[in-house]
């Protein structure tokens, strides 16, 4: 319990730290969104003076700090300048098809790459392995958006396989081949996000095994007959547990923030698109909610896979104490 308290301050602590640093540092940024051209550009000095008398941009910045974390406190994330909609119903508006992408994307690569990875690890130097290693490379050495627009480019244009953007191309009216169409234009940007992850952590997972593999443990199970399954279900799989917990608790906040680049690219009107539409237009309010969620989600999914070490590990609670 004590350690819980202490995750729960160090939580409370890093956000206060992050949203004042946030906080000044978009309110010290050049130009506005007033003065950005988003606005009629015939608007009148007094009617921009009174849109910021709205928004309580004229009173001193140390005030708008303290009312603005009030307001986030009660989930109030403020009111977007470009739309005028409230920014969390910007948020959940975008939220789900990013989730959706990031939740498929990170299952298929932690199966994959624990798959490779320790595939890799027990056929050390074969064919294989050398194989996985050069995929590796290309995989962490791609651009994402130079591969999506190479598939775009021989799927969709050459080809015509595949639809070039957007998440639909019939009537919702149509039933159940409305979802199939949805899940076909999802085929391209999903494999992107999959091979730029799948090669990293492949070779992660491919370096761990041969460290347990070179232990006492393992030898002394191989000198006795051990099948290799037997090996990978009981000494190779629960020895993954810690680091593999650890980045899924990390990835938490990606599948919040999307792909800027991807979701650009493919028209996806994700949370990546939004937050890059508001970084241009200078939607300050919209730009900081993303940035709170996506602060809040990084600690709390670095504590959650601390909290989930500590049942798997009693040695590591004992050190946390």
């Amino acid at each position: 319990m004590r350690i819980f308290f202490k995750k729960v301050l160090y939580i409370v602590l890093m956000m206060f730290i992050i949203s004042v640093i946030s906080f000044v540092a978009i309110h010290a940024a050049p130009n506005s969104f007033f003065a950005s051209g988003e606005l009629n550009p015939n608007i009148t000095k007094e009617s921009i003076e009174h849109l910021k008398e709205v928004y309580g941009l004229d009173k001193p910045l140390a005030i708008q700090y303290i009312s603005w974390v009030w307001a986030i406190i009660h989930l109030d994330f403020g009111v977007s300048f470009a739309s005028g909609e409230p920014v969390k119903t910007e948020i959940l508006s975008h939220i789900g098809i990013t989730l959706l992408m990031n939740f498929i994307s990170i299952i298929f690569v932690f199966l994959l790459s624990i798959y490779f990875g320790i595939k890799a690890a027990f056929k050390q130097n074969t064919l294989f392995d050398k194989s996985i290693k050069q995929f590796a490379l290309v995989s962490y050495a791609m651009p994402s958006f130079y591969l999506a627009l190479l598939l775009v480019s021989l799927f969709s244009v050459y080809l015509k396989w595949l639809p070039i953007s957007g998440l639909h191309s019939i009537d919702p009216k149509t039933g159940i081949w409305w979802y199939f169409d949805f899940a076909w234009h999802l085929l391209l940007p999903i494999f992107v996000m999959i091979f730029g992850g799948v090669g990293t952590l492949s070779m992660y997972v491919r370096s761990l095994s041969l460290e347990i593999l070179k232990s006492d443990y393992i030898y002394f199970a191989k000198s006795r007959g051990i099948d290799d399954k037997i090996i990978f279900k009981r000494f190779i799989i629960p020895n993954l547990y810690p680091p593999i917990v650890t980045i899924l608790g990390l990835s938490i906040p990606g599948m919040i923030g999307g792909s800027v680049i991807l979701e650009s690219i493919f028209s996806i009107n994700g949370m990546g698109l939004l937050f890059f539409q508001s970084a241009m237009s200078r939607d300050y309010p919209v730009i900081m909610g993303i940035l709170i969620i996506s602060t809040f989600l990084t600690l709390f999914g670095n504590i959650v896979a601390d909290l989930i070490l500590l049942k798997l590990n009693p040695h590591f609670a004992r050190a946390k104490q």
